[in-house]
């Protein structure tokens, strides 16, 4: 597609004069906060206030489907959408203004149309609230891959941009066979605060990708990064990011938890770094999520899961952990305390870490034997919050009116 050049040079003007202002620190301005979690068999969330010590549980919500995500719109602090499925009724998007008492079913979920090469909505997969100055607006990336977006928070879908149906992009689409196991993935939607035309995905597999003219053309991003040996770096379609994070107080820098490593991109710059060199080598660092500081564009966190040859997607030798770096990934630190010292052989999937707006920062992890975990302390210390719930598919936080 053609390259996108308009509005590059205002952006990036924008970006020197306020990028590296950061916001004072804050507390939720509500004094509440809701964990939303998404499972392979059902929906819980848990109400707290900002001193994160007690929480009362609200849930399930549709007991047996699958909910592969779960956002609360920051525009408002009422509308929450859920992306849910199921193995009978397919798949669709729940709203609900009052965190959960009552839910209404999208009228017509995203779907894509008839003449699209066949494809049809396996599930969605990412919800992301629009621009600020947009309000209703919000974008969805399903599997099979596919964008799409809603002018009336939630109700109505329509395919978004024209990559749904793109030759290029389906060829770097793949197809649900050679795709990750459980379906190829749309994921990492990013608006950028500045402009709401300048738009930022991911696709696992199929790269990373860049729009300046509100997804009317797409720029590839994948300049610096590693693919599995013996594959094209150069082609788009053997690229598979896991996950994609813009710093709010730095909207020029990203951070990326990649199937291939960890890695930072500073804009202008189109290349990639690869900063999870720097992780011990005996742990790796390949993981599914990574979160961002709000406040602070040099703090990241990290999941890392056992990487070896046959991919076990466990904790590295049975022992969970977490990693942060606070200098943009020169150096990691192991964030361990609280969790099984041994014979914990779960993981993290891509959407089931997150982060508060306190001071110091909440972690919040869920985890694919069922267990929610939380850090008050930026990961220096976790404690269990939940137990036995199904496996985990996504953890947000938010507050909520």
């Amino acid at each position: 597609m053609a390259r996108a050049a308009s509005k590059k040079t205002a952006v990036r003007k924008s970006a020197r004069s306020s990028a590296r202002k950061k916001p004072a620190s804050r507390t939720s301005k509500t004094g509440k906060l809701v964990i939303l979690v998404g499972t392979r068999k059902g929906a819980w969330l848990y109400h707290g206030d900002t001193k994160r010590k007690t929480w009362k549980v609200s849930g399930p919500h549709f007991l047996g489907q699958i909910i592969n995500h779960m956002v609360l719109d920051p525009r408002d602090g009422k509308t929450l959408l859920v992306a849910a499925s199921t193995g009978h009724l397919g798949p669709t998007i729940f709203r609900s203004t009052n965190l959960g008492r009552k839910w209404e079913e999208a009228a017509g979920p995203p779907a894509f149309a008839r003449s699209e090469n066949g494809r049809s909505v396996d599930h969605t997969f990412w919800l992301q609230p629009g621009h600020a100055s947009q309000p209703g607006v919000w974008y969805a990336g399903t599997s099979p891959q596919g964008l799409f977006r809603t002018e009336d928070a939630g109700k109505t879908w329509e395919p978004f941009s024209s990559i749904n149906d793109d030759p290029q992009f389906l060829r770097w689409m793949g197809t649900v066979q050679d795709g990750t196991p459980d379906g190829p993935k749309l994921h990492s939607i990013i608006i950028d605060p500045r402009d709401p035309d300048h738009f930022y995905f991911a696709m696992s597999g199929g790269g990373v990708h860049e729009s300046f003219d509100g997804g009317k053309t797409w720029e590839v991003l994948i300049n610096g990064l590693d693919v599995v040996d013996g594959f094209d770096r150069g082609d788009p379609m053997f690229h598979d990011p896991h996950c994609v994070r813009l710093c709010p107080s730095n909207p020029d820098r990203l951070y990326q938890q990649n199937h291939c490593g960890i890695y930072r991109l500073d804009r202008p710059s189109k290349t990639w770094e690869r900063i999870g060199k720097k992780m011990p080598k005996k742990v790796g660092d390949i993981g599914f999520p990574i979160v961002v500081h709000p406040r602070d564009d040099n703090t990241a966190w990290v999941f890392p899961m056992d990487g070896a040859t046959v991919w076990p997607r466990t904790a590295v030798e049975g022992k969970p952990c977490a990693y942060v770096s606070r200098n943009g990934g020169k150096t990691w630190k192991r964030l361990d305390n609280g969790f099984p010292e041994s014979q914990a052989w779960w993981t993290v999937k891509r959407q089931a870490m997150t982060g508060d707006h306190a001071d110091p920062v909440g972690l919040y992890v869920g985890t694919t034997s069922g267990e929610l975990w939380m850090s008050r302390d930026e990961g220096n210390k976790w404690t269990c919050m939940a137990r036995h719930l199904p496996e985990i598919y996504s953890v947000e936080v938010a507050e909520a009116d």
